[in-house]
């Protein structure tokens, strides 16, 4: 079985793309089923809304694009850069300056404060450093703040709060210093329908001033309505 986007989203011919994908595939090992992933262009500036049934390449595809994980056969180009014709540590730097990504597991630093979690980009990469609107502790307290957590809550450790607090500090993180594409896998998932709300207008009106691309992947189809691409990610015979 192979696994694959159903359907593609292309960029007008003449408009720079934030990613584009060609002849994209990759194996988690030789006994595992490859997922075979179709050419893609994602113009900078809109959003693509992916989903599919768990187990079909979602995340893998959100790594991908990060460079977290390398392909098997193809390309990607992220901003007009083929990512994996560098080293990870090349690649590691392209992804602080210019990538936001919400982990489906977070990734926040367990032993920080959730300010210092949300700051965490303007210290790795100075680029970030100075796109922030602020200094990076006033935006990201203004950002906390859209985002509904308590300033009671911005120097503890992100340990002591909730799962959907700690969700929506990784959201923050991934917002701040305005990175031009940001990768969110699941990112409403332990998110009541206010927060939930509350973190899609931020996240797409914060988008749309500062022409940021949003590859946005969830189960939930009714999100749908906000991007202005679905893509459906599904299994197909071999």
């Amino acid at each position: 079985m192979n696994s694959q986007l159903e359907s593609s989203v292309h960029t007008p011919k003449g408009e720079p793309a934030a990613l584009e994908t060609t002849h994209l595939t990759f194996c988690w090992g030789s006994n595992q089923p490859s997922l075979t992933f179709p050419d893609l262009s994602l113009p900078q500036g809109e959003h693509l809304f992916l989903h599919g049934p768990s187990g079909t390449g979602k995340s893998t595809f959100l790594s991908l694009l990060a460079g977290m994980l390398t392909p098997a056969s193809g390309e990607i180009r992220l901003l007009g850069t083929n990512i994996h014709k560098s080293g990870a540590g090349s690649r590691d730097c392209f992804r602080a300056d210019h990538i936001g990504v919400i982990f489906q597991q977070f990734n926040l630093v367990p032993y920080l404060t959730a300010e210092a979690n949300v700051t965490l980009p303007c210290r790795l990469s100075s680029r970030r450093k100075s796109a922030a609107e602020e200094s990076p502790s006033l935006t990201a307290q203004r950002l906390l703040s859209a985002l509904a957590i308590p300033e009671s809550h911005w120097q503890r450790k992100v340990t002591q709060l909730s799962i959907g607090q700690q969700q929506r500090i990784a959201a923050a993180r991934a917002l701040i210093g305005a990175p031009e594409i940001i990768l969110a896998d699941e990112p409403t998932s332990a998110l009541d329908s206010d927060n939930r709300d509350r973190f899609i207008n931020l996240l797409l009106t914060m988008a749309k001033e500062r022409n940021t691309s949003v590859l946005f992947v969830s189960h939930d189809r009714s999100l749908a309505q906000h991007f202005h691409h679905q893509v459906e990610l599904g299994q197909v015979s071999a």
